[in-house]
């Protein structure tokens, strides 16, 4: 069954979801071999299209994937490349002064500093494995409220996506916080609202925080500084401890958050708690 027929709303999700052929089994799973893109695949995670891939193949400033029989086969480092090549373009350089100082850092570092760049680029974007999830899975999360209006609503917020007929959960543990909204009695529409919220606020935050080291480690260096000589593992090293900064960071905050909101919001309740425990201690 096309996966189109999720959007479907004269059947049940229950009857729509067990219709997919390759939707079986009891639960989440990692996706097989992670680290291996066809070039559509590729082009979403670096959040371009295909055709542009092809262009800078074409370019000679992204390297040819590899081949199993037919199939091209891309690779975390595309990944990378392909980003650097995309962060460079939105920076105004054209093909041939990208393709120049790609070539000129090849040829001026060693082989690790140019990987080193490329890999700190990647691992910044890089986060937790998505997970393939079931039809069995999602019913047992979400039961009669998995409708096709919450799937659709979950696919457009990338709370879910899409890879042929299976459905990929790019954050488990997102999901599984829904799952717990959920069986606390919380609508399950009313949780993709907040997780549309929270990204927006979670990318505002984390804007700053980077926009802080960018203004005062880069920006010094001129608009139109990039890394030669010995700073290019400097500024792999920079780009590298920018994603662990930024979760230490915003957990940090979260939990201080959690920690003194969660008695403003529910103290109320619990003094009214603890006052009925007393009277039927007195009783």
């Amino acid at each position: 069954m096309k996966m189109l027929a999720l959007f479907t709303p004269r059947r049940q999700s229950r009857e729509v979801l067990a219709g997919c052929p390759q939707w079986s089994g009891a639960g989440p799973s990692k996706l097989p071999r992670v680290a291996e893109y066809r070039i559509d695949d590729l082009a979403r995670a670096a959040g371009t299209s295909v055709r542009n891939v092809r262009v800078y193949q074409d370019r000679e400033l992204l390297p040819p994937p590899a081949r199993q029989g037919r199939a091209a086969i891309y690779s975390d480092a595309h990944l990378a490349r392909l980003r650097l090549i995309l962060n460079m373009l939105d920076r105004g350089y054209a093909f041939a002064q990208i393709k120049e100082m790609l070539d000129a850092w090849r040829a001026g570092h060693s082989l690790a500093d140019v990987l080193g760049l490329e890999e700190a680029t990647g691992a910044a974007q890089a986060g937790e494995p998505p997970a393939v999830v079931t039809a069995a899975q999602l019913t047992r999360m979400f039961g009669a409220q998995l409708t096709p209006a919450n799937i659709r609503a979950a696919l457009e917020l990338g709370v879910l996506e899409r890879r042929g007929t299976q459905l990929v959960a790019p954050s488990l543990k997102l999901l599984e916080a829904g799952r717990d909204l959920v069986s606390l009695g919380v609508p399950l529409a009313e949780a993709l609202g907040l997780a549309a919220e929270l990204q927006a606020e979670t990318d505002r935050v984390t804007a700053l925080l980077v926009g802080l080291v960018r203004r005062y480690v880069l920006d010094p260096k001129g608009p139109d500084w990039l890394p030669g000589g010995d700073e290019l593992p400097h500024f792999a090293d920079v780009i590298s401890r920018l994603h662990p900064l930024v979760m230490s960071a915003l957990g940090a905050a979260v939990d201080r958050s959690a920690r003194r909101v969660i008695p403003e919001i529910m103290g109320d309740r619990l003094i009214a708690l603890a006052e009925r425990a007393g009277d039927f201690g007195q009783e």
